[in-house]
């Protein structure tokens, strides 16, 4: 049901004392919102991706693509070629959220079972974790290499082997992850704030630094002068990795972005608010293109680190410090606690609401992220694209294709929203045991053919055909396509009981 429809306020009344009964699926943070939970206008969620797009890996991504052999335009023109894609299963996706008032961990019950949910639910978690583990380790870099030199040289900089790292360097760690926390603390509220009020400073700081690069370098035909190293068959074979990685950045967001439609005022201010991705992605894509181009001109050599970049420029000028802090640590915080903190949390509320709170799932996520030793992840430009971002969308694509078609091809966006919260034996949603087979089957065919490409990647195989090698290198496109062809086919040929009993009930909000 596309169209705009709002619920009387008896069809609210009568909706929530049904959750009442299945206090084992639900708890305040599961519950679909009500009316004065709908605060989220076009310009909220354009803030919101202002916040995720202006940040450190955003950089990294663009400097990555210079550093391995692309002109400005092509690097641009493959990052907005890939968020484009990216739109169409954000929007679709987040039109249950806002269309039922429910989070991702709920939608994912309708296609994978009552109980089922928990399988795609945790393996976003574990992505989410991983990758707050890296913004954090990132966030508490800008302060290390920020601080006076003096500290840095400190025998308390020096690195531990069995830690990886060293103590002044896991202290600044621990430092920024305890400031997120202050904020995670206040809940999606105290999210929305820190997106809305950053937006505007994330932007100016970001021109700021094109201007520093423009009038050191010598205007953007020096600055983007630099020729691509690749041949014509060298870029193909860069460019759909490339691709996928590029879409594999936003492919957490693009399962989970119920978790945030969900808050809309309507369909039409979540699908405002994030047509202008291509636009932030490309703009900012071109800020990082452009400046660590501009590194060559400038220093002789390619730096793809803001972090490295901010500390050279600003040298021992304390202001200059103070406000390269303040830049990267606010561009950190509004990506990372808005793109890997609300989906695990999420999840771990799933998983048991009798235990688990919004912040306590928070908690959990950031203590896992601690676990995952992010400076280990963290290696060559190589290792972010090819291992850590294409490895991941192994799992997300299949996920996505799989609800997707459940939700649009199987349900016509009709779902049964009592349903979703009962544990009832006989309940649409309840499959065998709770468990949609034909989801979970579906999700790991999707996933197989990528695996000898993976481990390739990994080193556990020596070699593997080449065919595998391009499965892996489009592994987003091959999972998301499989597996949703695989379930809508299981679903057919079984004439799943989801798929002929359910009954449908009026949608919350349009």
């Amino acid at each position: 049901m596309l169209l705009p429809l709002r619920a009387s306020s008896s069809s609210l009344s009568f909706h929530f004392e049904d959750l009442k009964s299945s206090i084992s699926l639900t708890n305040d943070d599961l519950k679909p919102t009500t009316p004065d939970q709908r605060t989220f206008s076009a310009l909220d969620f354009g803030s919101l991706w202002v916040g995720l797009v202006v940040g450190v890996p955003t950089y990294y991504l663009a400097g990555s693509l210079v550093e391995l052999g692309m002109v400005w335009w092509q690097g641009i023109a493959t990052v907005v070629l890939a968020n484009v894609i990216l739109i169409v299963p954000l929007i679709l996706t987040g039109h249950a959220g806002t269309c039922y008032g429910i989070s991702f961990p709920v939608l994912a019950r309708a296609a994978f079972g009552i109980r089922g949910a928990h399988l795609p639910t945790l393996l976003r978690a574990l992505v989410g974790c991983g990758w707050f583990g890296i913004e954090t380790w990132i966030g508490g870099q800008t302060v290390f290499l920020l601080l006076p030199l003096s500290f840095r040289q400190s025998p308390y900089a020096q690195t531990l082997p069995w830690l990886g790292t060293s103590l002044l360097e896991f202290a600044c760690f621990l430092t920024f992850w305890a400031a997120q926390m202050g904020i995670i603390w206040k809940g999606m509220e105290g999210i929305r704030d820190l997106e809305k009020y950053s937006a505007p400073i994330l932007v100016f700081l970001t021109g700021a630094l094109l201007c520093w690069a423009y009038f050191t370098a010598g205007g953007f035909g020096t600055m983007l002068s630099t020729p691509s190293s690749l041949t014509t068959s060298q870029f193909w074979a860069l460019f759909f990795p490339s691709l996928t990685a590029n879409i594999s950045f936003w492919a957490t967001l693009a399962i989970n972005i119920p978790d945030f439609t969900r808050y809309a005022k309507s369909q039409a201010d979540q699908v405002l608010g994030q047509v202008a991705i291509p636009v932030f992605m490309g703009a900012f894509t071109f800020v990082g293109l452009a400046v660590t181009s501009s590194t060559q001109v400038i220093f002789g050599h390619v730096i793809s680190s803001p972090i490295e970049l901010l500390a050279r420029i600003s040298g021992n000028f304390a202001p200059a410090l103070i406000l390269s802090i303040v830049g990267i640590s606010l561009a950190t915080l509004t990506t990372n606690i808005a793109a890997n903190v609300v989906a695990p949390a999420n999840a771990l509320v799933n998983l048991s609401p009798s235990i688990f709170t919004f912040q306590r799932g928070a908690l959990l996520t950031a203590l896992l992220g601690i676990l995952a030793q992010p400076w280990r992840l963290l290696a060559s430009s190589e290792s972010f694209i090819y291992t850590w971002l294409i490895g991941y969308s192994a799992l997300l694509g299949p996920i996505g294709g799989i609800v997707l078609v459940d939700y649009y091809l199987l349900r016509h966006t009709n779902l049964d929203l009592r349903a979703l919260y009962s544990d009832d034996p006989i309940g649409p949603y309840w499959y065998g045991r709770g468990y949609n087979w034909a989801a979970v089957a579906a999700l790991v065919m999707g996933i197989l053919p990528v695996m000898p490409g993976f481990l390739n990647k990994l080193g556990i195989l020596k070699s593997t055909a080449t065919a595998f090698v391009t499965i892996y290198n489009n592994a987003w496109f091959i999972g998301f396509s499989v597996s949703g062809v695989i379930y809508w086919l299981l679903s057919q040929s079984s004439r799943s009981k989801s798929s002929q009993s359910a009954v449908d009930s009026p949608p919350m909000f349009g």
